[in-house]
């Protein structure tokens, strides 16, 4: 990997994806574990879409929008399953700008599900960048 920028990006996003994983193993019906999970959550897609739109930079293609980004990496076969994708990325935008406690804990639901994608975009993108995963 050329750009040391993009392996720090590419670290940050894997230690946020394993935060995200601590929380969400956390069980019980407590709407501050709910909270803690969209918050990472949020940190994560954040994370990514900006570590996608570096790493497309790199191949000469252009990303400015987080759904340009998933769009371009889904293209580029870095992602399966581009309306998970998107849908991840509509519930981080519900999240950071509308809060009710019955939308938080759905999304947050919805994020165990989701764990395993992201997990698995983001070992793709390390193997493509020469590193292991963690």
């Amino acid at each position: 990997m050329s750009d040391p920028r993009t392996a720090q990006s590419l670290a940050n996003l894997s230690a946020a994806i394993q935060r995200l994983a601590e929380a969400v193993e956390q069980t019980g019906d407590d709407p501050i574990k709910a909270d803690a999970v969209i918050h990472r959550f949020e940190f994560v897609i954040e994370l990514f879409w900006k570590t996608l739109k570096r790493m497309l930079a790199d191949e000469l293609i252009q990303a400015t929008t987080p759904k340009e980004a998933l769009q371009q990496a889904f293209k580029a076969g870095w992602l399966d399953r581009e309306e998970l994708w998107l849908g991840m990325l509509k519930d981080r935008n519900e999240t950071s700008h509308i809060y009710s406690e019955q939308m938080a804990r759905r999304v947050s639901e919805r994020v165990r599900l989701y764990l395993p994608e992201i997990r698995k975009a983001a070992a793709l993108l390390l193997e493509r960048s020469g590193r292991e995963s963690t």
